[in-house]
Formats: C-alpha cells, structure tokens, sequence
C-alpha cells in the first residue's frame, strides 16, 4: 500500500473554521444528560484529558462514584490489553451489567467508549461486541452502530481515504506495515479500516458494509449529511471516521450528539482523542515540574518494561544523556526462580539507594525479548507474567519515596499504577509531553498526591524520554 508524504498530504486538506465549530459543539454540549464511559485497555487512553477521573476498578461502589460526579466523563482502567480473552470477557460482561444497572438507578443516559490502541492493537471485536450483547441481554437497548475512530493526533495515528497511518518522522506508513501489525497477540494484516474490521471479524462485518464518515464531508462541515449517515446505522454496523485533525473529530461529535438526540444507540471503540472532544475537555498547557515534583533531597524513578523499538530508542536517548543511573535488569533469569529473586532484590535495592542519595534511576528490562523457540508460547506468556510481576514488585517494595515516577509502557504503567502503588482512584492533572499522561495518586495509594507519568511504549520521538525526565530534573 502507497506510503504518502505527510507535509503534501496534510497541505492538500481543507482548512475549516474550528472556532465556529467548537462554538456549534459547545450549543451541542450544553445540558447534555448523557454519561460518558471510557473502559481503556491500558493506563494510556487518557493522553489528551485533565480533571477527570480514573478508577482501576469496576465495583458497582467505583461506577457509582464515577456517574455522581458533576463531571461528564469518567475512565474506568480495564487493563484488558494485558488479559486473555476469557479474562477480557468476563471483565466486560461484569462492567457492562454493572454499569446498566447504576444507569437505571441514577436515570442516566451513557454513551460507552471502548478506548483502544491507536495502532489498532488489542482485543476487538470481543471488548464491544461483549458489552454490546451484555447490555441487550438485560433488554435496555438495541445497539445501532459502533463509531471506529482511532486517529490520536499527538501520536502521529491518521485516518486517510480509510486507511489508517502511522506517522514516522516525514512518512506516513500504513499501520498494517508497521511493527505494531506485527504483535505476537493481536497481529493484523489490513491498513484499510473497513477491511481492518472484516478480517477481525471473520467476515461477519464486511467492508461494503461498513459506513464511511468522509474527511471531504467533515472538512465541509456537512453535519446533516454526517447525521444522515449516522441515523442510517443498524445491526451494529461499523462506522469509520476518517480524521486528520481535531476540527474533523469536533464535527464529528456534533453529528453524533445530533444522532443521539434522535434515538439512536451507538458505542465507540476509538483511540484518545474522541474522549477529550466528546468529554468536552478544553486544551491546557503541557505540566511543568512545580506540578510534578515533591520537593525534598530524594531522586526519581523510572521503570522501563516496554520491548518496542521506539522505547528501546528512547531508553538508549536517556542512557546517553547522564540524566539518571541505569540499572539493568536481567529478566532471562526468570527461568531459574532463585537466581531469579535474588536478581529482583539487587535491582530493588540499587535503586533504593541511588533515591536516598539524590540521585534519579531507571531500571530497564534486559532489552532481547525471551524467545524459548517454536511451540513455547505458552510458556512464554507464563514468564512474561513473572517478569511483569517482578517488574512491578520492584516498586511495590520500594522503602524509600521517589521524588517522582515514570513508567515506559501501556502492560507496565498498568501494573505499576494498579499493584505497585495500590491506587483505586486517581485524577489526571494532565500532559508531560503530547500524549504522555500523568496521573495525581489517591489517598490510598502507597505514595498519596504523588505524579505518575505514565509514558505509553509507542509515543514519542526518539529524545522524548529523554526530554520527559529532564523536565522533571529542571534541567529542560
């Protein structure tokens, strides 16, 4: 499939007038009774949002909190992108029936975000199709449409012609040619987002019979002619939406708010940006380290576990700047569980003492990935949870407080947010860099009111770690 150019691509599309738009979503917005539920499937999904809400659980008690609230949109982190797919089922079947019966309950209408990768990965079609047939089983609702919009803007993730692109450097690669398509549990062959979705479906969903929301359309602000397509929705029909820019996501809204109104019920398996336009959250300046950083003599600490190539580029970046200390941890040693432990206990311990002293460090996953050759899968995936685990341990046991803490990828900054630091409940304060999220910790957590930069493996450029830590160094 062609590679285009991203300058000449971006330059050959309609401007529009985003203030008016903005202004027309705003009237649409306005006394909305609707609830917005994100269920993400790792910690990353709130890479454009600030003063909302994240729970990492689904408890009725967490639902209910999160549809009190006065605020429009609340995260429930699933983590479902770390889970087989009897475990994404069986969270989703829960969430759904629980979600429906709070809804009752409050007499709150909802629209349910099925927040996913921007680069197509993880497990769709189950997560919606879960919630979907959950929901129609308690005999609420009949599902129309379910929105497909995984353009992430700060990501460099496009949706043009219906092929999705992922930006590298000045060219723009169809997503099914990058390593992403190439992932060991949720590899894919198809750019094309109608034949995307007919290969993930097995043909239940077809191309043809996809509906397309033409970027020609939105940069038109044709929102009665987007709103026809929208009513035209049936059977669940898959509905893409091409993107390339905030302003097409914010037209976009507007024709579904408008749908909305009519009666229609639609669900959204999207990437981050759709939440901040649906949720209504304004722009606010990137967080700088008074924001982030306690103060005292204490370093910080950073844990790397992600094994693409852009978080292998990006700790090498880190490494070379002198910013930190590196530790490495040698995680092909799980497969001896003494040598194993006593590995995680010196990592652990060097790091204490690198924090006491001042001085910040990152500990990093021994960069090779465990290959245990053919037919080993299974055990494979039974190590790389034992490495998981111990990754996350190292903070869970930590007994002395960084100053600060990152965590390089979706699976790691889940299970460190989750396990090691115990948090429940955590507001988003906002960005360290486009697209990198922080999260204030809750009352309950290990280290209470601490920021947690939660640094997705697949963003960035090459020097964004490297930036990331710097600022919170004051050394930017």
């Amino acid at each position: 499939m062609k590679h285009l150019h991203a300058e000449e691509t971006f330059a050959g599309i309609k401007a529009v007038n985003r203030e008016e738009i903005q202004s027309l979503l705003k009237k649409e917005q306005e006394g909305s009774p609707y609830k917005i539920v994100v269920l993400d499937d790792d910690p990353t999904g709130i890479q454009t949002v600030h003063g909302v809400s994240v729970f990492t659980d689904w408890t009725k008690e967490s639902i209910q909190s999160g549809f009190q609230e006065d605020k429009s949109m609340f995260f429930i982190l699933t983590n479902s992108r770390g889970f087989t797919e009897t475990e994404t089922k069986a969270c989703h079947e829960d969430i759904a029936k629980r979600v429906q019966e709070v809804a009752d309950e409050e007499d709150t209408p909802y629209v349910l975000i099925s927040r996913g990768d921007s680069t197509l990965r993880g497990h769709f079609p189950l997560e919606t199709e879960t919630l979907k047939t959950t929901i129609e089983a308690m005999g609420h609702k009949r599902f129309d449409g379910e929105i497909i919009m995984p353009f992430f803007k700060e990501g460099g993730r496009f949706t043009i012609d219906n092929v999705h692109y992922v930006q590298s450097g000045e060219e723009l690669i169809p997503a099914g040619e990058t390593e992403f398509a190439n992932d060991r549990t949720f590899g894919f062959a198809s750019s094309h987002l109608g034949e995307y979705i007919e290969e993930k479906t097995e043909g239940r969903f077809t191309k043809e019979n996809t509906i397309y929301i033409s970027l020609e359309d939105l940069r038109n602000v044709a929102i009665e002619k987007i709103t026809t397509q929208l009513l035209e929705a049936s059977d669940f029909q898959k509905i893409v939406v091409n993107a390339v820019g905030y302003e097409d996501v914010e037209v976009f809204t507007i024709a579904f708010m408008q749908a909305l109104k009519q009666g229609k019920h639609y669900m959204a398996r999207s990437a981050a940006a759709f939440t901040k336009v649906i949720g209504g959250i304004a722009d606010k300046p990137l967080l700088k380290r008074d924001d982030m950083v306690t103060k005292g003599n204490h370093g910080g600490l950073i844990a790397v576990g992600s094994h693409v190539k852009k978080t292998t580029e990006q700790l090498q970046h880190l490494l070379e700047s002198g910013l930190v200390k590196g530790i490495e941890f040698d995680v092909h040693l799980v497969q001896d569980d003494e040598k194993f432990a006593h590995e995680t206990k010196r990592v652990r311990l060097a790091c204490e003492e690198a924090i006491k002293n001042g001085e910040s460090v990152v500990y990093y996953t021994r960069r090779e990935r465990l290959d245990l050759g053919d037919n080993m899968q299974e055990e494979e995936l039974k190590q790389s949870v034992k490495i998981s685990d111990a990754v996350t341990s190292i903070v869970r046991d930590l007994q002395v407080e960084p100053s600060y803490i990152v965590a390089k990828g979706g699976i790691t900054s889940s299970s460190i947010g989750t396990v090691g630091l115990h948090v429940s409940r955590a507001e988003v304060a906002g960005q360290i860099k486009p697209g990198i999220p922080v999260w204030k910790t809750g009352q309950e957590s290990k280290f209470p009111g601490k920021a947690y930069v939660i640094f997705p493996g697949n963003v960035g450029q090459p020097e964004t770690l490297k930036e990331a830590v710097a600022i919170l160094e004051g050394k930017e």
